[in-house]
């Protein structure tokens, strides 16, 4: 079985638990996968036995390239083995820079670490390497691959890498990949847009996933309870969410809402509940494990996630496997995961009124929330189960590798 690495920016991260499950997978198909982070986690992040392992047995790009000895004879073994390589990458690096001295130093830095990184990958007699997220790590893999002449492959997720796919070069990423697994058909669309036709035919759709069973547990419905899992970043839009709450709460007085998650956000969001008069009503409980989370879900009534930009949220998977309905919005590849009306309830972006409308509607009809729930379960067994996705990828890589890549953009079986 081919020896495989992943990179991303940063692993193992409590936000990030779908990669850490897909290394997994892999593993359990017989892949020797080595993992490989730019930077270090912070220790908030290991919030589980599985973090904490994958921490202690990842290597870490960054911290290698800081040892100067280090960074020298990976830059003399580089130049000794293919001098043509390594002076590629560094005209690629340059080519690539969005422009401007700031971008171009940053340009040099990608360059270094590739250089640090395809030694370490040499040295563990890597064949492929499968990066996530197409921005600042997937830069370093392409320059990798340039140097080393190990393939790489990435999983395109979205949506921030959309906002600026020039800066990112996300054209030159996908013409110099072996394949691109996207997460969704909005994102493979998105992926057509910044490529050339010719390169179309290796966009495949790879779900994430999770394991369905995980989450199968007695549910103690009380009926007033949300739960919201994600960082606390703008992007997440929790203040339309607090905004609907105080009107919610005016119907529903024993509503609560617990907030699984951190970040930048936190400070000023607990202060704001504060402010409308929503302290009793919400509670910031921090990072939590996979356990914790699974856990979480068997004790409320129904996940609400009002984002304004997501892939395909896993955490979204992680609920419709618990039985719960979820209210999201109808944005890039979400409506793929949740039909209105049968798994959840969808509504536009930043609007309140529709969000505090679809709440209600879920806490006051106790038959929808089982039927909805049911139903949710039965979407993700059948479309974003982990052992799945991760099969349809292990496909990928080995037909990839040994040069015969399968032609469909999913599994033959769901043609």
């Amino acid at each position: 079985m081919p020896k495989i690495a992943y990179l991303t920016g940063e692993y193992p991260r409590a936000t990030d638990t779908f990669i850490q499950r897909e290394v997994a997978a892999l593993r359990g198909q017989g892949f020797e996968v080595t993992t490989c982070s730019i930077r270090r986690t912070g220790a908030e992040h290991l919030v589980g036995p599985e973090q904490k392992t994958e921490a202690a047995n990842t290597f870490y790009v960054l911290s290698a390239a800081a040892s100067p000895m280090r960074s020298v004879r990976a830059h003399w073994r580089a130049l000794r083995r293919d001098a043509g390589g390594w002076w590629r990458g560094l005209r690629l690096a340059l080519r690539t820079s969005p422009g401007g001295a700031r971008a171009t130093l940053y340009q040099l830095f990608y360059f270094a670490e590739a250089v640090v990184l395809a030694d370490h990958l040499r040295a563990q007699n890597v064949q492929h390497l499968h990066n996530h997220i197409a921005k600042a790590s997937c830069t370093v893999a392409m320059l990798c691959q340039e140097i080393s002449g190990i393939p790489y492959s990435f999983t395109l997720h979205g949506p921030d890498i959309f906002f600026e796919p020039l800066r990112w070069r996300l054209d030159q990423k996908i013409a110099r990949a072996s394949f691109v697994a996207c997460i969704s058909e909005f994102c493979r669309s998105q992926g057509m847009v910044f490529s050339a036709p010719q390169d179309w035919n290796k966009l495949h759709i790879v779900h994430c996933g999770v394991s369905p069973d995980r989450y199968e547990s007695p549910r103690q419905r009380a009926g007033n309870k949300a739960l919201f899992v994600g960082r606390l970043a703008a992007v997440k839009g929790v203040p339309v969410l607090f905004e609907a709450l105080k009107s919610l709460v005016q119907t529903h007085p024993d509503f609560h809402l617990t907030l699984i998650g951190d970040g930048p956000e936190r400070h000023a969001l607990e202060q704001s509940a504060g402010e409308m008069g929503l302290a009793d009503h919400v509670s910031f409980v921090g990072y939590k494990s996979q356990e914790e989370v699974a856990a979480a879900l068997a004790l409320h009534d129904l996940l609400v996630l009002p984002s304004f930009a997501e892939g395909v949220p896993v955490v979204l998977m992680e609920a419709m496997a618990a039985t719960l309905p979820v209210v999201t919005t109808r944005i890039a590849g979400v409506p793929e995961l949740v039909e209105d009306g049968v798994s959840g309830l969808l509504v536009p972006p930043g609007d309140a009124a529709a969000l505090q409308a679809a709440l209600a509607r879920v806490l006051s009809d106790p038959e929808a929330v089982e039927r909805m729930g049911q139903a949710g379960r039965a979407r993700v067994a059948a479309e974003f189960d982990i052992q799945q996705e991760a099969a349809w990828l292990g496909q990928l890589l080995r037909g990839y590798i040994e040069g015969i890549p399968p032609a469909s953009k999913r599994p033959e079986i769901d043609a």
